[in-house]
């Protein structure tokens, strides 16, 4: 920034001037001054002792430097910063209970040696010659952090060390990413609650490389160790302060093109009257605040964050109330340099402003108890009066009482009316000075004579400016006499008032003289019309005057081609007579001539001439040059005799008629007049009559300006052969260049002018603090205001006045756990607005169709269209499903951001398709035609699709042909092969969807206190119903039933037996048997005895042999667990042996260092 150049440059180096290092330096000087040649460099005198050693190795060095130094680059941008820049907008941010407060407390303390016991909304103050900061602290809410990172100029995020990065961190982060990051600083606090030195440092690694990757890498990340006293360490945050004072910023896209400002004072100025009928009334409220971005119009509407929109109804600028230091003090009751500024901390001094008087108080020196004198007792109970007063300034002013005469009628202000006649406005036009001055409200004199010396419309003559001052004063020390409620009890004090009236009266008698002196001055140096002087006569009835007066002069007067008359003498003879009234009036007082400048002496005619269209401003637009080329191109037409010039007023002597030696003669003579215009360029003219040596002169001077400025660039601008290999960098020096002549260009292009003219056509630009007025806010507005949480006002340009549909480009946020639904309604911060709409979800397709979606895919962008303000492309915007503080909320969600994204187009209306499949059924089938049923109700809607591509579910495609009589809706069809009547036939459509109108303001600015964060907008149909304990009632159509398929039978298959004799033998049909015979059944078996004695022999053994091998598993069972039972007794004697044979050889151990340490 231009103004934070002097701030930036470090303290220069200073060599030493004793010492070893210093002798060196001295002994090298030495040596080198004896060589053949002192100003050559080592490198010049001996090149091969710096020559390349490795051609790769100097390519690789020479590259990494240019990229050290392309990645340092950056694309100039042009700088547009005032000369009075705003102040600097620092937002603390963080979660609750990390030391916000703490931390903007040290800092005011540090900047301004004030201690501010309560911190309620901006706080300004000044920390250098051309800085000032205003320290805003933001609250644990949404919808405070998303205004705080729209107009935040740096950001100090505050983060408990102990506990590490919270969510509102996280969230703050990403919020500030979509609207336009500011410069970000962390810093770590809580960091003593760790006691251990090595976890400290491994805890600042882990948040710092996290803070990193959220930010960039490098980021500056400060560490508060501890507080002393309930502060934070002086050096900490002096250090802290440092680099905010030296902080850059580069200008965001959307600061940029629009003006905003950040509210630090609000007043409520609706008639208290109105007030105590309706309280609900709308209300006239003023905000005050510094213009940032680009300059602000009242034409403009703005965007009061969490409001709504407004149209501003009043827009002045006020003085500065915390100024640079050397800036004009402005009207308020201020120590010598004001350093802090915070209206809605009580804390400043007191201001007057139109309508109300704000008293603040200047830190902790006006809680001192001091001993009053009379005087200042008197002016702390005119204050306390002050304090008192309900009614505004122009009111109590209506109500003032003024008595001519103790026992004489009051007049009151509100009862005064102008008595003008109304024959004056046939008259002549009053002077300006007539039209400022207010009338006396009595009635003028009638007389002629006092009219003529006094004016028509003033009574007072050229007194009238300071009887005004002196009626102001009066009229002053009536309101504060009214404002103390002080009264006149004694007759004297009427006497010495009617004495005072008429002083009064009759200063205008003192001093005239002097008076008229200064008004003589004065008229000598105002009246004087340059554009009169220079042009002549401008003003259109005079001209025709003069036009008149000259057709009746036409046979005296020679008029030369309707360009030029012969000069008459009616001009000198009014300047003469001018002269003689002057000398006349200039007898009464010595005069100083030089005290005014002659505008009608020739001398200081050419002075401004050339300021003119007619003056000199390049040699090519020279209007005597042009001249002389049209008498060079037309010497024929020759003018005699005297004349002057209608537009330039200046006087010629005509050209006799002379022989051609006399004409040769001028022509010798004007040959130096060329001579001396060389320097300007010349005309064709000229050019055709250079010799062949001018001609030759000419191209040697371009050749050498050429080889100066290509070939010899380097020594041209006195830069030393190093002998380096250097990059060139010269485009980027020229965009450098560039933007700073586009810079400075912008700032001095209004530069001259004055500051309301200023205003009147730039706008009030960014650093002024201003006034908006805006009479019809709702009353909740005022009613529940509240300091901490910040009023943001946006100017809104033409375009973004309007509302329409917004087509998007959005991603859902992959760390938040749900999924978003088409038509669920969301909250969307876009621009300078927050608001609720109902969103429809589309992916793009090949043919660029809008293909509707009923959720947002993972990963994966996709198109977003919505009912809201006409937003510009590519701005950024996020989306919230809630803006509540609610804890379960946030704990069921977690992180709250639903998705971001930017605008992509600003069309007027919404093209968004869905698929619907329409479903039919064949009743009778042809060859390839068939007639198909169930898929439309009329005729009049099958004759709509008349030619639509259909498809069946085997794949077979057709067409729609024409509509048939019975059923009603069914229709003909062709396919490309015949259907089955089983096939079920689809029809493919497209029918669009329509974006709902719904778009409603975030109105948390208008909740009381303890609702502020609890702003809820529409609902889900899901939230209603979880509220209501309702469940959904069960679609049959969307419910899963069981499929159940008939069997297919199909027909045996027949070969011909044509082509059963050609096919081979495998491929044959096998026929059976006709009458294939029955399987015949088991036939039972009846054992004899000896076969059923062997039988059961034969399952005793094997009942034996299943019995025995039991037995013998359980005794197995019971011999494994003995043997564990001794193998667990063994191991526990085993360690208790080790255990005690540890502890003797520890004993011994033990014994042994003592007797070595002793």
């Amino acid at each position: 920034m231009a103004d934070d150049a002097g701030q930036d440059k470090r303290k220069q180096h200073r060599a030493r001037q004793s010492g070893v290092k210093a002798d060196k330096k001295k002994l090298k000087a030495k040596k080198e001054s004896n060589q053949k040649d002192p100003e050559l460099t080592a490198r010049q005198r001996n090149p091969k002792a710096f020559a390349i050693n490795s051609a790769q190795r100097a390519e690789r060095n020479f590259r990494r430097k240019e990229d050290l130094t392309a990645k340092k680059q950056h694309i100039p941008v042009v700088d547009q910063t005032p000369d009075v820049p705003p102040p600097v907008l620092i937002a603390v941010v963080g979660p609750p209970k990390v030391g916000k407060t703490t931390l903007i407390k040290d800092l005011i303390k540090s900047f301004t040696r004030t201690n501010v016991t309560d911190i309620k909304g901006p706080i300004t103050i000044v920390t250098s010659k051309k800085r000032r900061i205003t320290l805003l602290e933001c609250n644990n809410d949404v919808n405070s952090m998303i205004d705080v990172a729209k107009c935040a100029d740096l950001v100090l995020l505050l983060c408990d060390a102990s506990y590490g990065f919270e969510m509102e961190i996280f969230e703050f982060l990403n919020i500030c990413q979509v609207h336009g990051m500011p410069k970000i600083m962390g810093v770590l606090t809580h960091l003593d609650m760790i006691k251990n030195p090595k976890q400290l440092r491994k805890r600042k690694k882990e948040l710092k490389h996290r803070f990193w990757t959220e930010v960039y890498d490098g980021a500056k990340l400060f560490y508060l160790s501890g507080l002393l006293h309930g502060e934070y360490l002086r050096n900490e945050v002096k250090n802290l302060g440092r680099f905010i004072s030296v902080m850059k910023f580069r200008p965001l896209q959307w600061r940029g093109a629009h003006s905003y400002l950040l509210v630090d004072r609000l007043e409520d100025v609706t008639n208290t009257d109105r007030v105590r009928r309706d309280p609900k009334c709308d209300r006239e409220v003023v905000l005050y605040g510094y213009v940032r971005g680009v300059p602000l119009k009242q034409e403009h509407m703005v965007h009061i964050a969490g409001l709504g929109d407004a149209r501003i109804d009043e827009l002045s600028a006020i003085p500065d109330p915390c100024p640079l230091p050397g800036t004009e003090k402005k009207r308020s009751l201020l120590e010598k340099e004001r350093l802090l500024y915070a209206p809605m901390s009580g804390v400043g001094g007191i201001v007057y402003d139109k309508d109300a008087v704000y008293i603040e108080l200047q830190g902790s020196h006006s809680h001192k108890e001091q001993e009053q004198s009379a005087e200042a007792a008197e002016q702390a109970e005119l204050v306390s009066k002050l304090i008192d007063k309900k009614a505004t300034i122009d009111e109590q002013m209506e109500q003032q009482e003024f008595r001519l005469f103790s026992d004489a009628m009051p007049i009151k202000s509100k009862d005064f009316r102008n008595d003008q006649d109304d024959g004056e406005e046939e008259g002549e036009e009053s002077s300006e000075d007539d039209e400022e001055a207010e009338d006396s409200g009595l009635d003028a004199a009638d007389s002629e004579d006092e009219q003529d010396e006094f004016g028509a419309d003033d009574w007072r003559g050229e007194n009238s400016e300071e009887d005004d001052e002196q009626e102001d004063a009066s009229s002053g020390d009536e309101e504060y006499q009214s404002l103390g409620n002080v009264k006149t009890a004694n007759e004297s004090d009427s006497d010495d008032e009617e004495a005072r009236v008429l002083a009064s009266n009759m200063s205008w008698k003192t001093n005239l003289a002097q008076k008229a002196r200064d008004a003589f001055l004065q008229r000598h140096s105002e009246s004087k019309n340059l554009m009169r002087l220079v042009y002549g006569v401008y003003n259109q009835g005079e001209r025709n005057r003069q036009e008149a007066e000259a057709e009746e002069n036409e046979d005296s007067e020679e008029e030369l081609g309707g360009l030029f008359r012969v000069a008459a003498k009616k001009q000198t003879q009014q300047q003469s007579d001018k002269d003689i009234r002057d000398k006349d009036e200039r007898c009464f007082f010595e005069y100083q001539g030089d005290a005014t400048r002659d505008w009608l002496s020739e001398g200081n005619k050419d002075l401004i001439k050339n300021c003119f269209v007619t003056g000199k401003w390049k040699a090519s637009e020279d209007a005597e040059n042009l001249l002389k080329m049209d008498d060079m191109s037309d010497a024929d037409s020759e003018v005699y005799g005297d004349f002057e010039d209608l537009e330039t007023g200046e006087q010629h002597s005509g050209k006799p008629k002379t022989d051609e030696n006399d004409a040769e003669s001028n022509e010798e003579s004007s040959k130096p007049g060329e001579a001396g215009a060389a320097k300007r360029k010349l005309t064709r003219v000229e050019e055709e009559n250079l010799t062949k040596a001018e001609l030759m002169a000419k191209k040697l001077k371009l050749k050498a300006k050429f080889d100066a400025e290509y070939d010899n660039s380097g020594e041209g601008k006195g830069e030393e052969d190093t002998g380096r290999i250097t990059g060139d960098h010269s485009f980027y020096e020229d965009l450098k260049a560039e933007a700073q002549r586009q810079s400075e260009l912008n700032k001095s292009e209004f530069a001259h002018l004055d500051n309301e003219f200023r205003i009147q056509i730039e706008g009030y630009r960014p650093g002024l603090y201003v006034r908006l007025g805006f009479k019809h806010l709702p009353a909740e507005f005022v009613e529940n205001f509240d300091a901490s949480y910040p009023v943001l006002v946006g100017a809104l340009n033409m375009t973004e006045e309007n509302v329409g549909y917004v087509n998007c480009k959005v991603k859902k946020h992959r760390w938040y756990k749900k999924i978003l639904k088409t038509g669920d309604p969301l909250i969307i911060s876009m621009g300078w607005r927050r608001f609720q709409t109902v969103a429809i979800y589309a992916k793009v397709e090949d043919n660029f169709r809008q293909r509707y979606l009923k959720y947002t895919p993972n990963h994966v962008t996709c198109s977003m269209t919505f009912w809201g303000p006409i937003t510009p492309q590519n701005t950024g915007f996020l989306a919230l499903q809630t803006v509540r503080q609610d804890q379960e909320e946030m704990r069921r969600l977690g992180f709250r951001i639903a998705a971001t994204g930017c605008v992509t187009e600003l069309d007027k209306s919404s093209q968004i398709m869905k698929k619907l499949k329409l479903v039919g059924h064949p009743f009778k089938i042809y060859k390839k035609t068939a007639f198909v049923k169930d898929m439309f109700n009329s005729s009049l809607e099958v004759a709509k699709f008349e030619g639509a591509k259909i498809k069946t579910v085997s794949g077979i495609r057709g067409q729609i042909k024409k509509a048939h009589h019975t059923p009603e809706g069914s229709y003909r069809a062709t396919f490309e092969d015949k259907i089955l009547m089983s096939d079920i036939v689809f029809c493919r459509t497209w029918f669009r969807v329509e974006v709902p109108r719904f778009y409603a303001p975030v109105t948390s600015l208008l909740l009381p206190l303890e609702q502020k964060s609890q702003w809820q907008g529409m609902k889900t149909l899901g939230q209603l119903k979880r509220e209501r304990a309702m469940q959904n009632e069960a679609q049959p159509d969307s419910m899963y039933t069981e499929v159940v398929r008939k069997e297919k039978i199909f027909r045996p298959l027949k070969i011909p037996k044509a082509l059963q004799r050609a096919l081979p033998y495998k491929d044959k049909p096998k026929l059976g048997p006709e009458n294939p015979k029955a399987p015949l059944e088991r036939v039972a078996v009846v054992n004899s005895p000896y076969e059923q004695k062997v039988a059961k022999m034969m399952k005793m053994i094997e009942t034996n042999y299943r019995a025995k091998r039991n037995r013998e598993r359980l005794e197995m069972k019971k011999r494994i667990k003995n043997y564990r039972e001794k193998k667990r007794e063994k191991m526990a004697s085993k360690e208790r042996r080790q255990k005690e044979l540890r502890k003797k050889v520890s004993r011994a151990i033990s014994k042994m260092r003592g007797k070595q340490s002793t």
